[in-house]
């Protein structure tokens, strides 16, 4: 049977009939009481508050005269019930709702904004912005909707759920359909939501709070989105993802979930232990390139890693009437003898951030101080922001004509290239070495050790100079440092500082043998909040041996993940130095980072 839009004759796909606009404006949950909702509201509240001094009055006249509480009269019984009668309804929020779903009917309106809730700022601008596109009737997005429930096709004996196959589709033919399409149909009350988020009466982003149900929200959110764009959202999954996970802590809003592939680079021998680096990517031939290296190191006795810092930042800026204040507040932070009292105000903040340095900088009459603190597991953002904050409001008692402009004033720097990051360092710094074997390098690298120092000293440094780089003199760190932050759960934006690196090169051994080494000043990683307690990132910092907190030593298990990460990037480094200096570079990527079926099309017929 062909399935179309718009039914045809003979059997048809029966959805559930919405209501009417006219039907909505006239039915009210306030319809189902027999007085005004005003004249009820304030009865109640009368009732309520009378009944309540009433018994108290009773009570306290009892105790006075040694009555027991337990012996009531008969107006003190009917004050009793016209208590709890009154609470139901206050309970119930103005008891409508309540009365309704216990009493009286099923609500049909329970969305409907509250008229304190429209007055506000928010609900003024959604009233001026309500959408004006007719989507409950023009256009029909029932086949690519998620599949709250299933079509069911208006027979006799056709009660089971069935799957039909889905036609060509009309109004989303930019996008590819499945083979099968799950027919959904939306019941009373969710097809009511709908409608009201694409109105713009519901907020979309209430829908978790006012729901209860976080997968639920999100299947509704991305019904009203498609009726609202005229998009498919098919390609995009739904199910099998925890919704509940995500909520007040990663993404706001959701309406599904992209699927990236993850491959595992390794082992990695790492001083002295091997790890499978598990690496989220959509480009070809990173994770085989990133796993030759590995192999290249494995081969030739592993690598070493050195940590030499360990602290994230945060630099907020402030405003004095005279640059001479500035200074005043400048030399007080950085005068040695003050630090204790100020690392006394900063730490009480968590039982994990301890700060080690406070660096000041002036631009006029602005201070930029830059406090650095260890955080133990965590990534340490939120950790170092309190601290932080504690330290001005300390600061605000000697030094009242402080103005506080900003918590971060962009000193620290987060997510952007910053020489103050290459310099000083951010997060974790750390360097990792090894030395690859001359028979390694011709073996498995393909090329030879005189090429590889030749080609990174041109390339890498004076290449990079060339480009006025900063923090990047090397091939391809942050390829590696993203994919690794998305498989484990760090924040994939802090790649900006966190792929800071050099790469050097060295003949040794009488030229026989490679020295590599990389030096990244700026990790930013953690094992704990965030995104690390997702199922799947949680899994691969287990994959790791890293997952969660150290609980022999706090920040051991960040450390370990700063550490996996360099030598990943020192791995991929020499693979693709490697490559270049082989000219494998474009037959690699022919190879591995093409379709199957683009190749097979482009090879030719023998």
């Amino acid at each position: 049977m062909d399935v179309r839009r718009r039914p045809t004759s003979g059997k048809t796909i029966h959805s559930v009939k919405p209501k009417s606009v006219e039907d909505e404006s006239a039915q009210k949950p306030s319809d189902a009481l027999p007085l005004p909702l005003y004249l009820i509201n304030a009865l109640c509240f009368t009732v309520f508050f009378y009944v309540v001094y009433f018994l108290l009055s009773r009570w306290r006249e009892k105790i006075r005269t040694s009555t027991p509480l337990h012996v009531v009269a008969l107006s003190e019984i009917a004050a009793i019930v016209a208590f709890v009668a009154s609470f139901i309804y206050l309970l119930g929020f103005f008891g409508i709702d309540f009365v309704q779903s216990l009493i009286l009917r099923p609500p049909t309106d329970m969305w409907a904004v509250d008229d304190d809730e429209e007055e506000t700022e928010e609900g003024i601008v959604l009233r001026e912005d309500t959408r004006k596109l007719p989507c409950g009737q023009a256009l029909d997005c029932s086949l690519s909707a998620p599949p709250l429930s299933r079509a069911v096709v208006s027979s006799p004996k056709a009660m089971d759920p069935i799957v039909l196959p889905s036609p060509k589709p009309k109004v989303f033919d930019e996008i590819p359909f499945p083979t099968t399409t799950t027919i959904p149909i939306l019941g009373d009350e969710d097809e009511e939501i709908i409608k009201s988020v694409v109105a713009g009466t519901i907020p979309s982003y209430s829908l978790e709070s006012k729901l209860g149900d976080c997968k639920r929200a999100a299947a509704i959110r991305r019904e009203a989105l498609q009726r609202i764009t005229g998009k498919s959202l098919s390609g995009l999954p739904l199910e099998g993802f925890d919704y509940e996970s995500i909520l007040g802590q990663c993404c706001e809003m959701p309406v599904g979930y992209v699927q990236i592939p993850v491959g595992i680079a390794g082992p990695l021998l790492l001083d002295g232990k091997e790890y499978s680096v598990p690496m989220a990517t959509t480009e070809g031939c990173l994770v085989a390139s990133t796993n030759r290296g590995c192999k290249a190191i494995h081969l030739s006795g592993g690598a070493t890693s050195v940590l030499l810092r360990d602290g994230m930042t945060r630099a907020p800026v402030v405003r004095f009437g005279t640059a001479k204040r500035a200074a005043q507040l400048k030399l007080y932070l950085e005068d040695p003898a003050n630090f204790e009292t100020l690392s006394t105000s900063f730490n009480k903040s968590s039982r994990f951030g301890r700060l080690q340095s406070i660096k000041c900088a002036i631009a006029g009459k602005n201070l930029y101080m830059r406090f650095c603190c260890s955080t133990g597991d965590a990534m340490g953002m939120n950790m170092v922001s309190k601290g932080v904050q504690n330290v001005l409001n300390f600061l605000q008692n000697d030094f009242p004509d402080m103005d506080v402009i900003g918590l971060s004033g962009n000193f620290c720097s987060d997510k952007k290239p910053a020489a103050v990051n290459w310099i000083e360092g951010r997060g974790k710094s750390v360097v990792c070495e090894a030395i690859i074997k001359g028979d390694v390098v011709k073996k498995v690298l393909k090329t030879n050790v005189e090429a590889l120092v030749e080609l990174n000293m041109l390339k890498n440094l004076t290449g990079s100079a060339m480009a006025g780089a900063l923090g990047g003199f090397n091939a391809h760190a942050s390829n590696i440092v993203t994919a690794i932050y998305i498989a484990t759960g760090q924040d994939p934006a802090q790649n900006v500082e966190s792929s800071n690196c050099i790469t050097m090169m060295e003949a040794v051994n009488d030229g026989q043998d490679l020295h590599v080494s990389v030096t990244m000043p700026s990790i930013e990683v953690g094992t704990v909040g965030g995104g690390t307690q997702l199922a799947s990132q949680s899994a691969c910092l287990n994959l790791l041996g890293v997952k969660g907190a150290s609980k022999e030593t706090p920040g051991a298990n960040s450390r370990v993940l700063a550490s996996i990460v360099a030598g990943s990037v020192l791995a991929a480094e020499l693979s693709l130095m490697s490559a270049i200096a082989a000219g494998q570079l474009v037959n690699s990527h022919m190879k591995y980072n093409r379709a199957n079926k683009e190749a097979a099309v482009s090879k030719p017929s023998s």
